[in-house]
């Protein structure tokens, strides 16, 4: 299988799930496979001196991948380590073994010519497979933690939409006295792991609430709609397998099928699905941001 994808650049970060479909395809290719060499090209990717890099990964196997929020942990099999990999913007991790080739996270150019430019840190494996974590504007990493740290890091994560501590007294709880706007809120990691800016309009929408509004003029009911489409929402997505647009495919090579369930996210201009109103786009917190303002108040 050899898959040539979509090369046109646009801004967008892999979100939950997204990360969630690399981890689970990455799964079924990369574990039990032994690390032969490590090639790094940029030092500013590693979080950690490229000795200590190698010394614990070299020899070394992937034993599980885990995720919280959008942060992969790769469990290793010997010294009690972990490794992080974190995308970011235009991160992404291809693995490619003789005529098969399969990515995730964002696209970059000549991604069948590999390595490239962007191929910044290079996993090679017995066998003759490699992992190349690619990245055009340097802002992802690879970090070798101990568990104790990765303890320290992942306490510093919200709650896990996927998970079953996600439930509606927990949700509640972290909405206590916050005075900030609703999607600001819904895009902090230290409050809700994993939603980034395309399942918070998705989200946003489908409560009928405009991103700007104060949390403190929520009312309950609202709130308790807003837990229920965080939950149903990011689990339809996992299964669908993310979101593709030209920057992202699945870790299978695929791409992923919810694109087809958006209703606001990158359809400005064009009529709301609910009002037959036209869709706007502005910004707030930072970021673009899709809305109905006459189906959302």
């Amino acid at each position: 299988m050899f898959i040539i994808l979509n090369y046109s650049i646009i801004k967008y970060m892999p979100e939950l799930p997204e990360v969630e479909t690399i981890r689970r395809g990455l799964a079924k290719r990369i574990l039990a496979k032994t690390i032969k060499g490590i090639s790094v090209a940029k030092l500013r990717l590693i979080k950690n001196s490229l000795a200590e890099f190698k010394k614990e990964l070299i020899g070394n196997r992937f034993q599980a991948i885990d995720r919280v929020g959008k942060l992969l942990i790769f469990r290793l099999t010997k010294g009690h380590k972990y490794m992080l990999i974190h995308l970011k913007m235009t991160g992404q991790l291809i693995y490619k073994d003789k005529n098969e080739l399969i990515a995730g996270g964002h696209n970059l150019p000549l991604i069948e010519d590999l390595p490239n430019k962007y191929s910044h840190i290079i996993f090679n494996f017995v066998g003759g497979a490699h992992l190349y974590f690619n990245d055009m504007r340097q802002f992802g990493y690879a970090q070798l933690v101990n568990k104790n740290s990765l303890e320290k890091i992942v306490a510093k994560y919200g709650l896990e939409p996927t998970s079953s501590s996600f439930s509606w007294l927990n949700f509640k709880k972290i909405f206590v006295n916050k005075k900030t706007k609703l999607k600001a809120f819904l895009l902090n990691q230290q409050q809700i792991a994993g939603i980034g800016n395309i399942y918070a309009d998705e989200i946003c929408w489908q409560v009928k609430i405009l991103p700007w509004r104060p949390i403190a003029k929520i009312k309950e009911a609202e709130l308790k709609r807003l837990y229920q489409a965080c939950r149903r929402i990011l689990a339809q997505a996992v299964s669908q397998g993310g979101t593709t647009f030209s920057a992202y495919r699945r870790a299978d090579g695929k791409k992923g099928g919810y694109q087809t369930y958006l209703q606001v996210y990158g359809r400005q201009g064009q009529k709301c699905h609910r009002c037959r109103r036209l869709i706007l786009k502005n910004k707030v917190a930072g970021r673009g941001t899709h809305y109905c303002l006459f189906c959302q108040k």
